[in-house]
Order: C-alpha cells, then structure tokens, then sequence
C-alpha cells in the first residue's frame, strides 16, 4: 500500500487511503454482519435520553467500562517507590503484562515487574513451586535489594499462602534469608488500584517495623512521615519535598517512585533509581506522626500506624487547591514547630492573585467530574474555591462514608447545590449523565474522550470536552509530569481549566463577520 520508508503515515491519514478503507469496509460486510446506519442512529438516539439513563442506572450485576483498575496494578506502583526493589506478582504472566504496559502508556517509561507464570497447574496443585523458581530467578537476574509480593486472581482464589511461600523460599535457600520479602495479598476481583496501593503499603510497614517496636519512640526521630497512597503526577513528589525543604522540616517520604519513573535518556539504563530506604521505614515509627494525603485510599495503612506504631495520624486531606494545601501547612507546622516561611507564603499569595484574575471566567461553569475518591473529593472542593459547579460528581471505587462526606462538602458551598454524587457507578453511568445534565466541560482520565466522541455525535451543541486530570492518561504526553498538589499545583490546574474555557469561547467565535464581534485579544 501507499507507504514506504521514507513517507511513513501514522494511523490516521493511513487509514484514510482507498486500499485500508476497501479492506475495512469488506471485513465489516463480510463478517460483522453489521446493522444499518439508520437502526445504528435509532439506537445511539435512545441512549442519549433520559429514559435510557432510568433503564442505565437500574443495572445491579453488570459494569461497563469502571473507573477503576485492579489491586495488584496499586501494589507495582507502591513497590516501585522503594530503592533497589523488584515487583513480584504471584499470578499469570498476562497480569503483569498488563500491569507494565498500563503503566508503561502512561509514564512513556519501562516498568521493571516480574511474575512466576502460574497456569493451569499451579492453579491445581499451588503455586508454591513457581514461586521458589520465580525469586531465585528474579535475584540472580536483577539483583534486587528487595522483592515485594503481590498476587493476582488465580493466587487468591486456590488460597495460596504468601507468608508460608516466603518463608520456605528462604529456608529452602532460593533466595538469601537476609532478602526482604514484604508481601500483600492484593486480589484482583476484589477493592481497586487504591486499595492494591494500600495493602501493599501496609505489607512494607509490617514486614519492617512489626515485630520490631521494643526500641521505637513515637517523635524521638523529629520527622514527620508523608504517605501519598497511589498518585501518578511526578510532580507532586517533588512538590511535597520541596515545601519540606523550604519550611526546614525532617521528613521522609515514604514510597516515591518519582526518580525511576523518570529516569533520563542520558546512554545509561537505570532498572533502579531512587525510592525509599529500607532505613526509612524501618525508622518510621520514631517520627513525630504520619500524614495520609490520600486517607480515603490508606484504610489499612491508617489502622496499622494506630495500632503498631503508636502515631496519631492527625487527619489531613489531599493538598489540592488553596484550603486543602493551607491545612496540610498548618498541620505539619504545628506538629514539628516550624514556620511556613516566607517563601511559601508569597507562593500562596500569587494562587490567590490568580484564582482572583479567572474567577469571572470560571464563575458558573459546570463540570462533570470522576475519578478516585480523594481525587474527586479534592478536584471538587477547588472547584468550589474558584467559583466553578461540580454538578456531577462520580467515583467508582468510593464508599458510603466517603459520600457523606462529599455531599456535606456541596451543600456547604453555594456552588454545590445543583450538584450529584453517584457511588459504585462506572463511566457508562458518567456517558448518560453527560446527555441528561449537560456540564460545559469533563473532568477525568483519558477514556473520556469516548465520552465526548458521543456526545458530539449527538451534535456540536451537545459536546462535552474533557479535560485530562486524573489516571491513566494514555493519549497525551508528559501531562504526569505535572503537579496538581500544593500552591503549585492549584496553579497548574486552574491554568488547564481556566485556558479550556477560553479554548471553547474561541471555537464558538471564530465565525468571520458573524461572531467575532466576541474574538478579542483582551481576555
């Protein structure tokens, strides 16, 4: 066809020529059995109604495109935030193929994870025998420091024991005894990525420090422990270490994957780079208190530190937008007796100036938001803050706590009246409501731009633009280098909000001697 090495086409144009679309359009006769374009157009009408959203809502066992991932996925990601350790799934190798190309699309890096290749007899007789060849394999190939355990469906549903197969991998000498082994069992047709981030998290904390407390003094350290739960924008790791550094503040951070999920393109490869120390967790029942930025997220995580380690965990929430980061400062000032400083103070100061130059522009503009639960929970109270109306406000994997939470957060603001928050519903939920309600814009991670495929469809007056804020974001690059935590963060998101308006008033008048009267250079 119409391609040669030196004129290579992406897929679009490519599939555009006439030899793709003769082949496209024979498959689809021959062998989709397709229905018409007129019963097609019937159909797609009667999804966008309200009547097909009552019939949508009443599903009970049936989820269509959730948004939401698996635990294991969470358990990668937090085991990838601790130095010289390699991710071990216990489960199939189509998991961890999975897990690494979801993460690999979105953080445009390779993932190091393995898996022991459990099939169909290991789901018979146990997966104790791969398990003892797959970490004997694993150290002598990649010298890990430490291997964290995770497991997948087929582990969990033969009831396969981590505590007793890391133990006997050792005492068998398949590995050396003095390689950590922190584990979680993480099963995926149970809880989501979040809850997989959290087990994981509290599988480190146990294996480090559980049967080690004879020595530990809460405080006697000085530092204080920030835990983000499972965030996936580098940027608001090295934001929290630099708010750190600029109040003079003893912290360690604990699980930051930030180095190693961008390394740089230097000639060197770096299957290892930075993380958190085996010292650091080890010692993290001496700090003055940790700090759960994501705690609807950090269940297990937050009894554990209760109960072993003695801390009072001082309730905090995720530090986006002004008050949220303004409580964060406060709270860490408090517990260690340090002033926030000028320089964040003068930072703070120009969020202000700015939220202040886009309110008239953000005043009224409705948002339909979904995601994970502290997320939404943050994304919709600066939402608030800047004037702006969550109307729609949807989490898959939240719970019946965390919405009496958000809704007491809505009816709180005057902005949050004419708001709606749906628990457990999937983004085929989130499509109906986009026709019903109607926002001016989309909040979430890139699978809503199917979201607003269809409802362009429907007609130019019916679309609905996203905005990409949220995980995964697989279609656009570098955004998860960004920051959305902090005074730093507030800006880049209200930038992103702010411009998206301004983008859509452009469009709506870019008609020559009709509705330019409208396209200025005075915004």
């Amino acid at each position: 066809m119409a391609q040669s090495i030196d004129k290579i086409k992406p897929g679009y144009p490519l599939f555009e020529q006439p030899e793709y679309q003769d082949v496209l359009n024979r498959k689809k006769a021959l062998f989709e059995e397709p229905e018409t374009a007129e019963k097609i157009k019937e159909v797609f009408e009667w999804t966008t109604t309200q009547a097909y959203q009552d019939l949508n809502f009443e599903r009970k066992t049936l989820t269509i495109n959730p948004a939401k991932m698996c635990q294991p996925l969470g358990a990668v990601l937090c085991s990838l935030g601790f130095k010289n350790t390699l991710p071990y799934v216990h489960g199939s190798q189509g998991c961890v193929a999975y897990f690494r190309t979801y993460f690999n699309r979105h953080f445009k890096e390779p993932i190091a994870c393995v898996s022991d290749s459990m099939t169909e007899d290991a789901a018979v007789f146990g997966g104790n025998k791969n398990m003892n060849d797959g970490l004997e394999n694993a150290y002598a190939l990649y010298k890990p420091e430490m291997i964290a355990v995770s497991t997948t469906c087929m582990a969990e549903v033969i009831g396969d024991d981590l505590n007793a197969y890391t133990l006997n991998a050792k005492k068998d000498g398949y590995v050396p005894n003095e390689l950590p082994l922190p584990f979680a069992h993480t099963p995926s047709f149970a809880g989501s990525h979040i809850t997989g981030w959290d087990a994981m998290f509290e599988g480190f904390c146990r294996y480090f420090t559980v049967n080690k407390m004879a020595d530990k003094a809460v405080g006697s350290n000085g530092k204080i422990n920030l835990v983000t739960g499972f965030e996936t924008y580098l940027g608001n790791y090295r934001v929290l270490k630099r708010m750190m550094v600029q109040m003079g503040v003893d912290y360690s951070l604990l699980s930051d994957p930030s180095e190693v999920l961008d390394t740089p393109a230097d000639g060197e490869y770096r299957m290892y780079a930075g993380g958190t120390t085996q010292e650091q967790i080890s010692e993290a029942p001496n700090a003055i208190d940790t700090l759960l930025l994501q705690p609807h997220g950090l269940t297990k995580t937050s009894k554990f530190i209760k109960v072993t380690w003695q801390q009072p965990v001082t309730p905090t929430r995720v530090p986006i937008g002004l008050s949220a980061t303004d409580e964060l400062l406060m709270t860490i000032s408090e517990l260690t007796g340090k002033p926030i400083g000028e320089a964040l103070t003068l930072e703070r100061g120009r969020l202000v100036d700015m939220m202040t130059d886009s309110h008239t522009w953000l005043h009224g503009q409705q948002f339909g938001l979904y995601g994970d639960p502290d997320f939404v929970m943050g994304m919709a109270q600066f939402l608030l803050e800047l004037g702006a109306e969550p109307t729609v406000v949807l989490c898959h994997n939240a719970n019946k706590r965390w919405k009496k939470e958000m809704d007491a957060i809505l009816e709180a603001s005057p902005y949050g009246q004419n708001s709606e928050v749906f628990v457990g519903k999937d983004l085929w939920h989130f499509r109906s409501l986009m026709f019903t309600r109607k926002p001016d814009f989309m909040i979430g991670n890139s699978y809503g731009k199917f979201i607003q495929r269809d409802t362009r469809a429907k007609g130019k007056e019916f679309e609905v633009p996203l905005i990409r804020l949220g995980f995964p974001l697989f279609d656009r690059h570098h955004l998860h280098r960004q920051t959305t935590w902090g005074y730093e963060g507030a800006m880049q998101i209200l930038t992103t909000l702010v411009n998206a308006v301004l983008e859509q008033l452009d469009e709506r008048t870019m008609a020559m001697g009709q509705t330019d009267y409208g396209f200025d250079l005075v915004r």
